[in-house]
Parts: C-alpha cells; structure tokens; sequence
C-alpha cells in the first residue's frame, strides 16, 4: 500500500515561492499518476495540477497556470509543485494523492490515496 507524505508548506509573503513535495513509499508509485489539490479557509478542497505516470503529461486548474509547475523523479518516489508568484488566495491545505490508471483527471473521486496535508499561507 502506498502511503503519501506532504512537506515544504509554510509562510511566504506574495510574490514569493515554495516548492511542495509528496513523497512516497512503495514501488507501485511509479505507476501512478498524482494529483495535487487544495483546501482554502471555508473552501471545498479543489483541483490544483496532475502528472501523469510517465511525467510526459500535466494539466493545471486555470487559476494556478503559467504560475505553479507540477513534476516527477520515479527513482526518488516524488513528486513536487513548483509554486511562484504566490498570492493570499492561494491559501490553503495542499494535499497530493494517486490515481491507479496513471492517467491525470481532476476528478477527487478517481484518487485512490491521499496524504496528510501541508498548509501553505501566502501573506499579503
């Protein structure tokens, strides 16, 4: 069973950059595609980006694009989000998870696995 740790989340001011990390324990890992999400203050949790299991594929939530990076290293089991020009309203719970098939989807209800969280706060 695959289990998934978050880190890298903190304070930044806007404008400023963190790089998130998911790593995770078990070989199966690399055949997974992963998907980062997010929970703000009194938000639903929603879609950020997905890559795919072989890295060739990503999508991105049309808030975060041209902004956040999503990549993968197969040998170290991990998974990152590049996070630059931040701002408050990116705010919130970062959350990463897999889907099985490898395939991206922006759909929660396909993610099979998730992590604990990392909380990500970007002051005005």
């Amino acid at each position: 069973q695959v289990q998934l740790v978050e880190s890298g989340g903190g304070l930044v001011q806007a404008g400023g950059s963190l790089r998130l990390s998911c790593a995770a324990s078990g070989r199966a890992f690399n055949s997974y595609a992963v998907g980062w999400f997010r929970q703000g203050p009194g938000k639903q949790r929603e879609f950020v980006a997905a890559i795919s299991w072989t890295g060739a594929n990503t999508n991105y939530a049309d808030s975060v694009k041209g902004r956040f990076t999503i990549s993968r290293d197969n040998p170290k089991n991990t998974v990152y989000l590049q996070m630059n020009s931040l701002k408050p309203e990116d705010t919130a719970v970062y959350y990463c998870a897999v889907e099985k098939t490898g395939h991206i989807t922006e759909l929660q209800s396909k993610y099979d696995i998730w992590g604990q969280g990392t909380q990500v706060t970007v002051s005005s």
